[in-house]
């Protein structure tokens, strides 16, 4: 009996089929596979964590840890193949190939799996990686148990004719594998080239991250024209999608385009880029990324403002590093009216340059600014390069060497009093 009979005569291979179910070596075959199942998970319990051991000494490769990881996990499906290779090779020479067919069946399934499984773990995304591990998975059992051509047959039959192309199942398929595989490359290369551009020190930080998005963005273009042409697909027939495609985007998405389009305009007019501080209706922080639909703005309490471009364009915004990144503070105080203003002022200006964020080489200055109720009003103006640090702190620590330096001089400084008379009413004379 053969049980490679020809698939296309279908009574031929059912009786094959059938005598082949219903002799003893399938159930022989069947018991082999169980045993080398059950002794490949004994077997990985005791090998798997020791060879965990020595994967943590791998350091300074995360790659190369991330792809032993991704082996160790299917430990048992490694020793499950091996105990069936070794079976089959054993059966091989002692009986007949039909009569370990199933057998053989079951290793090259098993085989193809662990390959598609930890080939698909270099793919981030995990809902792609699921995806196209499970059809490659199906595509490689559909040639293992010879049914490729069949299936092939069976898509292609259904079919949706659209003008003058015939769209089928088999093609969408294609063309949905082709264009993951595609865009999953263009990203993978838009990314490295994005990292050199980054690198770059003759380009602004806005120019860089302006080019990075284009190509970006062009690379995941002309990999899914690539892509679609390569199944065969006329991109002419797409100008009636892409007409639905530009109205739709005209009524629904009209906030997302704005953003996109301001966020151009913000790179190439680099009125922001990442690393400046900015002030945008009561929100203070540092610039960490531009984004083709919003800035990332950190605070200083470790909030991550999401902020749309459209903002940047329509608000006013204060860019307090945008073409200098000195900024000036004023740090309001008042002393009492025993002091000198003359050694006041001296005093607040030696204090400001104690601190070690206040600029060097711009020198602070204080003023008088009045006459209070009850003190001298003084302004004391000193300059910092590096507001995203903050701006509550430094004034703080200014004010706390203005304290130490005033009471070391015994320079007063006064809080508001009043004085309150209180007078007992007069009493009215007693009159016979």
């Amino acid at each position: 009996m053969d049980f490679q009979a020809p698939l296309f005569d279908l009574n031929n291979w059912s009786k094959a089929f059938l005598g082949y179910v219903s002799g003893p070596w399938l159930l022989y075959q069947l018991i082999i596979i169980v045993v080398a199942f059950a002794l490949s998970r004994l077997l990985s319990w005791r090998i798997e964590p020791v060879l965990e051991e020595h994967a943590r000494g791998i350091e300074g490769q995360p790659g190369l840890l991330r792809m032993v990881v991704v082996v160790l996990r299917r430990t048992n499906w490694i020793i499950f193949a091996i105990l069936l290779f070794g079976a089959l090779s054993v059966m091989r020479e002692l009986t007949w190939p039909s009569r370990s067919h199933f057998v053989a069946v079951v290793l090259y399934l098993t085989v193809a799996w662990l390959f598609v499984s930890i080939l698909s773990r270099i793919i981030r995304n995990r809902l792609v990686a699921k995806i196209l591990s499970w059809l490659a998975w199906v595509y490689a059992a559909l040639v293992i148990l010879g049914l490729d051509d069949e299936a092939t047959a069976f898509l292609d039959s259904l079919a949706l004719p659209l003008g003058q192309m015939r769209i089928s199942a088999l093609l969408v398929l294609k063309a949905a594998i082709f264009l993951m595989i595609a865009v999953w490359i263009a990203v993978i290369v838009g990314r490295f080239l994005d990292q050199q551009v980054q690198k770059s020190e003759e380009l602004t930080p806005s120019i860089r991250v302006l080019i990075g998005k284009v190509v970006k963005i062009g690379l995941v273009l002309i990999a899914g024209a690539i892509a679609l042409s390569s199944v065969g697909i006329d991109l002419t027939v797409l100008t009636v999608f892409s007409g639905a495609v530009g109205l739709g985007l005209g009524f629904g998405l009209q906030k997302v385009i704005s953003n996109f389009i301001s966020g151009i305009i913000i790179l190439l007019d680099k009125s922001i880029k990442p690393g400046d501080t900015i002030s945008l209706e009561g929100t203070f922080g540092w610039i960490r990324e531009l984004r083709a639909r919003f800035v990332s703005v950190v605070t200083r309490d470790g909030r991550e403002y999401l902020i749309p471009n459209e903002d940047f364009i329509t608000h006013r915004v204060i860019n307090w590093s945008f073409s200098d990144d000195l900024v000036r503070l004023d740090v309001n105080f008042g002393v009492s009216y025993d002091a000198d203003p003359h050694k006041v002022t001296e005093l607040a200006i030696a204090a400001a340059k104690t601190v070690f964020r206040v600029h060097p080489s711009n020198a602070p200055v204080c003023w008088l600014t009045g006459f209070g109720d009850s003190s001298l009003d003084f302004v004391l103006r000193f300059w910092i390069s590096d507001p995203q640090k903050g701006l509550t702190n430094i004034r703080g620590q200014v004010l706390l060497a203005l304290w130490d330096t005033f009471k070391e001089h015994d320079i007063g400084i006064p809080y508001p009093h009043r004085e309150i008379i209180m007078k007992e009413p007069a009493q009215p004379s007693v009159t016979d």
